[in-house]
C-alpha cells in the first residue's frame, strides 16, 4: 500500500491512540473514483458526528482525483481528529488530519459468480447509537470476527449485535430476499452504513428492519456487498442453500447503475 499524503503519522495521532477518526474505502473503476459523492457526504456525516474540526473538502476530493494511478484500484482515506498529548480529551486538538493510500483492487470475480458459504458468528457487536452508522477507526470487533472466522470452512460470518439482530457480515452489508421483496438490516445501534448499501437500498427499495435470527428461516436468497467486491451471492447460510437467481437480477442491474 503506498501513502500519498500523510500529516506526519506521529505516536500523538488520535487515530493511531484511539482510533479517533473515519475512513472510507474507494474502487476506482476505469479511472473513476466510483460514487465518490456518496463517499465524500458519509466522510462528512461522520466528522459532524464525531465532532471534528472540518476539513477543506474541496482540498480532499482534488487529493482524491490526483491519487488515482490506475484504471482498476482502491483509495483509501482516512481522516483523524489531529495530533494531542496525552488523555482523551478532544481538546486543544490540532487537526484534523488526512491520510490517502492506495491499493491493488482485489479480484471478486470467482466470488461474484459461484457465490460465498455464510456462517453464523458468535462474537455480537456491542450497541452504541453514537456511533452506529458511521466508519470509524476502531475496528477491533471486526478484527476478532476475522480471527474467528479463520477457523471455520466459511468465507464470511453474519453478525448479530448484542440484542440478538441481525447486523451485517464482518466487513459488508447484508440484503435478504423474501415474497418478492429485498430487506436490509436497520443500523441504528450497530454496524457500518455502507455507501453500496445505500445505493442498493435505494434502487431495490429494501424496506429496513430488524431481525432476530429466527426470522431468516423463511429467506429465499441474501446476498452481502460494499463498495470494492460489488454484490457477493450467498449460495448457503449456515449449511442451508439459497437461491441464486434473484441476486443475479441485483447484479446485472446494478452493472448499468450509475450515481
Amino acid at each position: 500500500m503506498d501513502f500519498l499524503v500523510q500529516a506526519g503519522i506521529t505516536t500523538g495521532d488520535r487515530s493511531f491512540q484511539f482510533g479517533d477518526g473515519i475512513f472510507t474505502t474507494i474502487r476506482v473503476r476505469a479511472g473513476v473514483a466510483e460514487y465518490w459523492p456518496l463517499h465524500l457526504t458519509r466522510l462528512q456525516q461522520g466528522v459532524t458526528r464525531l465532532g471534528f474540526r472540518e476539513p477543506d473538502w474541496q482540498q480532499l476530493s482534488n487529493q482524491v482525483q490526483q491519487a488515482i494511478s490506475a484504471r482498476e484500484q482502491v483509495i483509501k482515506v482516512v481522516i483523524s481528529r489531529g495530533h494531542a498529548g496525552r488523555g482523551y480529551s478532544p481538546a486543544a486538538v490540532s487537526g484534523p488530519d488526512i491520510y490517502i493510500s492506495t491499493a491493488g483492487l482485489p479480484d471478486y470475480q470467482r466470488q461474484q459468480q459461484l457465490g460465498i458459504g455464510l456462517g453464523l458468528a458468535r462474537l455480537q457487536l456491542g450497541c452504541q447509537p453514537l456511533l452506529a452508522g458511521i466508519k470509524h477507526n476502531n475496528r477491533l470487533e471486526q478484527v476478532l470476527l476475522k480471527q474467528e472466522l479463520a477457523g471455520t470452512c466459511f468465507d464470511d460470518l453474519l453478525v448479530l449485535d448484542q440484542r440478538g439482530f441481525v447486523t451485517e457480515a464482518i466487513a459488508a452489508n447484508v440484503f435478504f430476499y423474501r415474497d418478492g421483496r429485498w430487506f436490509t438490516p436497520l443500523l441504528d445501534q450497530a454496524g457500518v452504513a455502507g455507501v453500496m448499501r445505500q445505493v442498493l437500498q435505494q434502487q431495490l427499495q429494501a424496506e429496513l428492519v430488524q431481525w432476530p435470527l429466527d426470522k431468516l428461516q423463511g429467506i429465499e436468497a441474501l446476498f452481502c456487498c460494499n463498495a470494492l467486491c460489488g454484490v457477493l451471492p450467498v449460495h448457503t447460510f449456515a449449511e442451508k442453500p439459497l437461491q441464486l437467481a434473484p441476486v443475479r437480477q441485483v447484479q446485472q442491474e446494478l452493472a448499468c447503475y450509475v450515481v
